[in-house]
């Protein structure tokens, strides 16, 4: 079959063209890509019978987590039918309604629904007028707006007896400062400044400095280097060659403020650290070695940590229009549409992907690494997308 795909009729709206191979094996598949007129009106007659209640005959819904079907891509609402026709999603509404249709009902409802002009885009009331969620990263820099003064802009200290925060993996930061506001670590000024520090911002902040371009403290570092780096071949098993940990519960040490570094190790000789490890060990060394160690440990460069920069929503987005086209108009029959849809219906989908309650293989990688923040940020600017309706060019076999 060759030509332009008659599904409805026409579309009053935008629409984007799409071609279609049709192989003899994918025929079946297809058919509901390219139904005639009459098709679409036997849909609409079923539609009327058992869809109306909660799609509306115009397939644009006004009920909570219900989707819009007006528009959405042929195969994609075919296949689906079928699935719930077999109970995969379990018993609900939509699987007790399509359970005793056949194939061509489904086939045709599929076509009629898929004729439709889409819903219009919304802003979601639960979002709109709301501040858009800060970036991770900018929302720790201005957090950590205060701490340049002692630990410089970046994290790299300019001041002796400061320590650098760059270098260190964000779980550690996080234990430490923890460590400050509980009074484990004792430092009255440290546990003043850090008292009103949120979870969320000491996450941002300890963000902020891992991905901050590692520099080596910028301050004098008594001791000899090279009895330093002698003496700290016990120290790899913990803190990494030259001092760049492996372990994110472990702090990096290169490059790391010397005065800081020895006033840390007096600390665990007499107790106001409260480490049993790092007490047992500071407490076989005598000054000059914690010097050298501090030399040595100075000297070396700081490594970034294994830390991604988050996604923002939109940033995460352009992954997903690579199956379900740009902006969510997907431009293959068989990916569903996302823009303009529902925001509370994309919100609990997508989680049922991540909860494995919802089965795909593709979906079950793309949604592991989403919060619930993204999941938000998603659903909604799909929500906001314009949508646009598909007609689909079906293309000859190709010639063997």
């Amino acid at each position: 079959m060759l030509g332009v795909s008659m599904v409805g009729g026409g579309f009053s709206g935008d629409a984007v063209a799409a071609t279609v191979n049709i192989g003899p094996a994918n025929n079946a598949e297809f058919r509901v890509a390219y139904a005639t007129p009459q098709e679409v009106a036997e849909g609409k007659r079923v539609a009327e019978t058992l869809c109306v209640k909660c799609h509306n005959l115009n397939g644009i819904s006004t009920r909570k987590d219900v989707p819009n079907i007006a528009g959405q891509r042929p195969v994609y609402l075919h296949q689906e039918l079928k699935v719930y026709r077999t109970g995969a999603r379990g018993t609900n509404a939509m699987s007790e309604t399509v359970k005793y249709m056949n194939d061509d009902a489904l086939m045709k409802v599929a076509a009629y629904y898929a004729s439709l002009d889409p819903a219009d885009p919304v802003l979601p009331k639960a979002v709109k007028g709301a501040p858009a969620k800060p970036d991770p990263v900018a929302a720790g820099k201005a957090a950590a707006a205060g701490c340049a003064g002692c630990h410089g802009d970046s994290g790299v200290s300019k001041t002796p007896g400061m320590p650098s925060l760059i270098g260190l993996d964000p779980k550690y930061f996080v234990t430490a400062i923890n460590a400050y506001k509980g009074g484990q670590r004792k430092h009255d000024m440290m546990k003043t400044l850090v008292s009103g520090l949120a979870d969320a911002e000491l996450t941002n902040v300890a963000l902020f400095y891992a991905l901050q371009k590692p520099a080596k403290a910028q301050t004098p570092a008594p001791g000899s280097v090279a009895s330093g780096k002698t003496a700290a071949a016990g120290c790899v098993g913990c803190h990494g060659e030259n001092g760049v940990s492996g372990n994110p519960s472990t702090p990096s040490l290169a490059g790391q403020e010397a005065q800081y570094f020895i006033a840390a190790m007096h600390a665990y000789k007499d107790g106001s650290r409260n480490e049993p490890t790092m007490k047992g060990v500071a407490g076989s060394l005598d000054d000059p070695v914690i010097k050298d160690l501090a030399a040595y440990y100075a000297s070396q460069q700081p490594q970034r940590p294994s830390v991604a920069k988050p996604m923002t929503a939109e940033e995460w987005a352009q992954r997903c229009d690579r199956c379900h086209g740009v902006n969510g108009n997907s431009t293959d029959p068989r990916s569903p549409a996302l823009a303009a849809q529902r925001v509370d219906y994309l919100e609990k989908v997508l989680r049922s992907y991540k909860k494995g309650e919802r089965k795909s293989k593709e979906m079950a990688v793309m949604s592991e690494g989403l919060d619930d923040a993204l999941v938000d940020g998603l659903a909604s600017h799909y929500a906001r997308q314009k949508a646009k309706g598909a007609i689909y060019v079906i293309l000859p076999p190709a010639a063997k």
